[in-house]
């Protein structure tokens, strides 16, 4: 059996009822939660998620243990007592969050060009008059070309941008690695009536970063990856409509 070529049309028809079908399927979930509140997700080990991916960094070469026998001091204490500072994994500690950052630039650009070529060619080689009687009539030899061009751009942008985000958040350390340095990762929900506030935080922070009071500042925090959002009713009002989406996506205009 042969199979005829789709057109064009035929295959976007095709791709808006894949789409339409995809969307359906979280519609159908939305549908089946209306009247109650979004749930919340289950605790869980991070390191179990089949999305969940290790880290991997450039590392040192592994230092010799500096410990010395009969000694009171431990290596890596700051005091004689046992260090409550978060260092194994399953640890906790909390990162202090306070983000302020403003940025404004602005540019503004603009060329313009003008070009002129005239040339006039009376004789041509002492054939002018010769060539009187062949060329037509309303043809000028002494304005035999006369070039001449403009052009001009003008271009301008903006960009303004603010964010100040505030809180505090307890991290779970998900893994150490070679040169001492700790993996965290933190998740946090809230419900209110129908709307759930998630905030997640993970990346990659050094032992001596923390603090006396087993904190430590985002800014300190290597690839960090911090996350700030909701679901919700209110979410979800706020989102357009998923045809709306999907015509944005495949209007080409």
């Amino acid at each position: 059996m042969t199979r005829l070529p789709l057109s064009s049309p035929a295959r976007l028809v095709l791709t808006m009822l894949a789409a339409l079908t995809l969307s359906a399927c979280g519609a159908g979930e939305r549908i089946a939660n209306i009247g109650k509140a979004p749930d919340l997700s289950p605790i869980s080990n991070p390191t179990t998620d089949p999305n969940y991916v290790p880290v991997r960094m450039p590392m040192p070469a592994p230092r010799v243990d500096e410990t010395q026998p009969n000694s009171l001091w431990q290596a890596g204490s700051r005091t004689f007592f046992r260090d409550a500072r978060a260092s194994q994994v399953g640890d906790i500690l909390t990162v202090n969050i306070q983000i302020d950052d403003e940025a404004s630039i602005s540019n503004e650009t603009q060329r313009s060009r003008a070009n002129s070529e005239s040339a006039e060619a009376p004789n041509i080689l002492g054939y002018g008059g010769t060539l009187d009687g062949l060329l037509p009539d309303d043809l000028d030899l002494d304005n035999l070309i006369d070039l001449g061009s403009d052009s001009s751009s003008a271009g301008a942008g903006s960009v303004a941008r603010g964010e100040k985000i505030e809180l505090q958040l307890a991290s779970v350390v998900t893994d150490v690695l070679p040169n001492g340095n700790l993996v965290i990762y933190g998740r946090q929900e809230v419900r209110v009536n129908f709307e759930v506030r998630e905030l997640a935080i993970a990346g990659i922070i050094r032992p001596s970063d923390i603090t006396s009071s087993n904190t430590v500042s985002y800014e300190k925090i290597a690839e960090a990856r911090i996350s700030y959002g909701g679901r919700g009713q209110i979410t979800d009002v706020q989102q357009p409509r998923y045809g709306q989406q999907l015509y944005d996506i495949i209007f080409p205009f």
